[in-house]
């Protein structure tokens, strides 16, 4: 008993130090007219025949589309159906499997864990995940049976390369390289995520066995890198995932609607995943690689760090909100001002080639000639999107938040979300 209280307490403050007040208190997330920040509501009508445009061509079902601006909803809307068999139309606040939107969130608990001195960004990731010790690189796939021959990397894989996906490890069923596909599936690596009763830890830990695709820094390759990081941050915090983003993330940021596996009282809200089959759209069957059922049931015991959350348009709104204010929100300080400046700095050099564009160590990041290219927003701004056909992007310049939240697969054409960025800058009116 004694034992338990002990360990009780030290949870206790560690979760009291993770949740500091800050000097600063922004308020949360709240609708007002646009013409109160500078954005035209006329304008922002736009976005209702780009969206509709999109419908009517069956390009999407459907979609929710949010615009903050300097702290304020200025538009927040549904269209079309969030299950056309089912005949259940979108409302604003139903929630999506973000996947890959994920990493950000990921990234940003990396960094809160890096600001209370846990570790250096430089760090082996083997001193904390052993298994990673002596990495390999792949040198040829052997058909018959995709087992490999691979040489030794000629560095560790660190911290920083698992963040900015520079470390060489791929990302199987949707890897570039077939090679990577086959190793993968013969491990038996889960991507993204899993209605079976398996957790991070047993799943990284085998990951951590096979070939990378290059030596670590040398170029960038999306990959499960950040579900490493997630199996990393239970490892440092003493705390599942799914408990850590709770506690230190969404309840102090009142993301009340972000989960892994969504309550019960919250499964009617769930989007349904939808393809176009014969002109018509219909629910995205089961597959090798995904389970319609996730996240309602199963095992609920793998926490994808990567790719396993879900979410609502204001939810996200929130948390970029967050970044935009420099780190804080709600009078709550996740991050230090100086983090996120460096956060959002150059990390991988020259990897993106000639885009304008680089990464960070949470998001892509507008560089000058991404600006200059137009449509994209200011240098700065930083961006994502997900599997399942969300996206989102954040100008610190113009205070702009833009959310787009779709759901669907293997859709040949999409062209909403080009559009839906384009016209939210145009809207600016000040």
């Amino acid at each position: 008993m004694k034992q338990f209280l002990i360990v009780l307490s030290l949870f206790a403050t560690f979760t009291a130090l993770s949740q500091t007040k800050s000097i600063k208190n922004s308020p949360p997330l709240s609708e007002a007219n646009p013409e109160t920040v500078g954005m035209s509501e006329e304008r922002l009508s736009f976005i209702d025949d780009a969206v509709m445009e999109s419908i009517e061509k069956k390009e999407i079902p459907g979609a929710v589309a949010l615009v903050a601006r300097k702290g304020k909803i200025v538009y927040y809307k549904a269209f079309g159906m969030a299950d056309r068999e089912a005949k259940r139309t979108l409302k604003k606040d139903d929630i999506f499997r973000i996947a890959s939107q994920t990493k950000a969130i990921t990234s940003t608990a990396v960094m809160m864990l890096w600001e209370e001195g846990k570790f250096r960004l430089d760090d082996p990731i083997s001193k904390y995940i052993p298994e990673f010790k002596d990495p390999m690189v792949l040198d040829s796939l052997i058909e018959k049976d995709s087992s490999f021959v691979a040489t030794k990397a000629n560095k560790e894989i660190s911290i920083r390369h698992l963040i900015t996906h520079t470390s060489g490890i791929g990302y199987g069923f949707i890897d570039g390289d077939e090679r990577f596909k086959k190793i993968y599936t013969k491990a038996g690596i889960i991507d993204g995520f899993t209605t079976d009763n398996v957790t991070i830890g047993e799943n990284i830990r085998k990951l951590a066995k096979l070939p990378l695709h290059h030596n670590p820094g040398e170029k960038f390759t999306y990959s499960e890198g950040i579900d490493v990081l997630g199996y990393f941050i239970e490892i440092i915090s003493g705390m599942p995932l799914d408990e850590f983003f709770k506690t230190r993330i969404f309840e102090p940021l009142d993301m009340e609607d972000t989960w892994f596996y969504l309550p019960k009282s919250k499964h009617k809200r769930l989007v349904t995943l939808q393809t176009l089959k014969d002109g018509q759209w219909e629910t995205y069957p089961a597959s090798d690689v995904y389970d319609p059922n996730y996240p309602i049931t199963g095992a609920k015991a793998f926490f994808s760090g990567g790719a396993g959350l879900s979410s609502t348009a204001k939810d996200y709104a929130t948390f970029l909100q967050m970044y935009l204010n420099q780190g804080e929100l709600n009078g709550i300080r996740l991050l230090s001002r100086t983090t996120v400046q460096f956060m959002m700095a150059n990390q991988i050099g020259d990897l993106w080639g000639d885009s304008g564009n680089f990464h960070g160590l949470a998001f892509g990041v507008n560089g000058q000639k991404g600006q200059d290219k137009g449509g994209e927003g200011s240098m700065g701004s930083f961006w994502w999107g997900g599997y399942f056909n969300t996206m989102y992007w954040a100008d610190p310049e113009e205070e702009v938040i833009g959310i787009l939240m779709k759901q669907t697969m293997d859709v040949k054409e999409d062209n909403s979300g080009w559009k839906f960025r384009q016209v939210v800058g145009q809207a600016i009116d000040d």
